[in-house]
């Protein structure tokens, strides 16, 4: 999906409106993207546009993820965008006082101005599609939820469903997106609260530099350093370290991350008495610094969004 500025947000919520006798509306959204803490370290989703077919799976310092693909492939970080949605649906429901369930329906016109995507015929197919892959994809991890583990696989989505009418031609116009966030998510985000928010510049961003922003927001940290094999594994990122070098250095030249900057710092060679065949690439270490705020904003740093 192409993607714009999103639209600026709106002073207060409006309350829900009525959509025929089927449902009611949560959105529009006008709070800002938050989501949750463990979606924003751990790399659940690919880091592809297209169908990815391949299985995921992440093991490091006693965490566990294994993400399998179904039919129609892995939910992608830009299918993430509509559980971020979901999420801060939930958040702004939760702040204003309002009872939730895992039950939300929203409109796709209001998704893709949050998410700045066009709304094109295409943006609404692909919309169909990612909700297929969110439903479809199986997940587990031995990351607790709202202070309960599960054992088995869950999908992000238990339920997803476009609710159409048709107009006096014939044609099917969507009214509204209803969807069943699954167990795992909703206790996080109810229960824990570790949430953080993203910034509106997130949504312009390609996948790599998605999950950099992701990670280095999530540690709370003001400086971040690591080798690059480590971060290749915390980013998910599947093709060689080689690749993921060169994809660094592009990143890091373009200074595209939104507040923080990348770095890439060669580490000197150790001699050796036996040379080898062939060049070997230096050692990398990877640094993210977070950006001072700029002058006249109230940036009270990494901490987490208060949510209720």
């Amino acid at each position: 999906m192409s993607r714009k500025p999103p639209a600026a947000k709106a002073p207060q919520r409006p309350p829900a409106r009525p959509q025929g006798d089927l449902f009611r509306l949560d959105s529009p959204l006008t709070a800002e993207i938050r989501g949750e803490r463990s979606l924003m370290a751990f790399p659940f989703f690919a880091l592809a546009k297209n169908a990815w077919m391949k299985p995921l799976t992440y093991q490091a310092n006693n965490v566990t993820i294994e993400v399998r693909p179904s039919a129609s492939g892995v939910a992608t970080i830009y299918d993430k965008e509509i559980v971020l949605y979901i999420a801060s649906l939930m958040l702004a429901k939760i702040e204003v006082g309002e009872s939730v369930t895992q039950d939300f329906v929203f409109t796709a016109h209001d998704l893709f101005t949050v998410t700045g995507a066009n709304h094109s015929a295409r943006s609404y197919g692909r919309l169909s599609e990612a909700l297929e892959r969110l439903q479809g994809t199986q997940i587990k991890t031995n990351i607790e939820a709202g202070g309960e583990g599960e054992e088995g696989f869950f999908s992000w989505l238990s339920e997803a469903k476009l609710h159409y009418s048709r107009t006096r031609g014939g044609e099917r116009r969507l009214k509204a997106v209803k969807v069943r966030l699954c167990d795992w998510l909703f206790r996080a985000i109810l229960l824990d609260r570790h949430v953080l928010d993203y910034a509106a510049a997130y949504f312009q961003l390609g996948p790599i530099e998605r999950r950099i922003y992701e990670v280095a927001r999530s540690s709370g940290e003001e400086r971040l350093e690591t080798d690059l094999a480590t971060f290749r594994l915390q980013i998910g990122y599947q093709n060689p370290l080689a690749n993921f070098r060169n994809a660094l250095k592009q990143i890091a030249a373009s200074d595209s991350i939104p507040d923080y900057r990348l770095e890439l710092i060669e580490q000197e060679m150790e001699e050796t008495d036996a040379p080898r065949r062939g060049r070997r690439s230096a050692p990398v270490q990877v640094v993210l610094t977070r950006r001072p705020p700029l002058l006249g904003t109230d940036d009270s740093g990494p901490g987490e969004s208060p949510a209720g």
